[in-house]
């Protein structure tokens, strides 16, 4: 029999107690629970599942060295939250940076070739890379809610919460990503 959502992320607190006590194994198995989560988090802020990798082995680093930052083992998970999402955050900033950087130097470079990715062309034969092109493609403040909703299966509650939004407000978020991605897929998918 599955626990609800709340119960499951209660029950959390006996093993957040132990990592706030230095258990590393405790620690793991935290991550291992929790990794898809964060992942989801990452990917919503921001939209590039090139990055998530990096991102989250940031933001569990930072949850080993700042976990006695954590007043409280029963709000884990709003904490997680903004520190997941500042490390995304802070990672796209970087990425802009990057690419403002790179280019022009990128522009040059394709006028000198001519051949395609061969990986771009396959991902863009494949609705699953329409699909996931279409989410990268929504504005962050749609987007997020979106993944945590429909990757993650958050409640609308659960995302008003930890973005400190109320239920309306997340509800018209996500009215307005998913008629976004209608618009955007309706010509591209059958």
């Amino acid at each position: 029999m599955a626990m609800p959502f709340a119960e499951e992320f209660d029950a959390e607190e006996p093993v957040i107690e132990a990592i706030r006590g230095g258990d590393r194994y405790a620690f793991e198995e935290f991550v291992r629970r929790r990794n898809r989560w964060v992942r989801g988090v990452i990917f919503g802020v921001l939209g590039d599942r090139e990055c998530v990798d990096d991102v989250s082995q940031q933001v569990w680093s930072a949850v080993w060295q700042r976990i006695g930052e954590l007043r409280d083992s029963r709000s884990w998970r709003p904490w997680l939250y903004r520190l997941t999402r500042n490390a995304a955050i802070d990672a796209g900033r970087e990425i802009s940076r990057r690419r403002n950087v790179v280019r022009p130097l990128a522009g040059d470079l394709q006028e000198h070739t001519s051949t395609p990715e061969p990986g771009a062309a396959l991902a863009r034969d494949e609705q699953h890379g329409e699909v996931l092109a279409a989410i990268q493609a929504l504005p962050a403040i749609y987007r997020e809610p979106f993944v945590l909703r429909h990757v993650n299966g958050w409640t609308y509650q659960e995302i008003g919460e930890v973005m400190g939004l109320p239920i309306d407000s997340v509800e018209t978020r996500l009215v307005r990503a998913r008629r976004f991605l209608r618009e955007s897929l309706k010509d591209r998918i059958a």
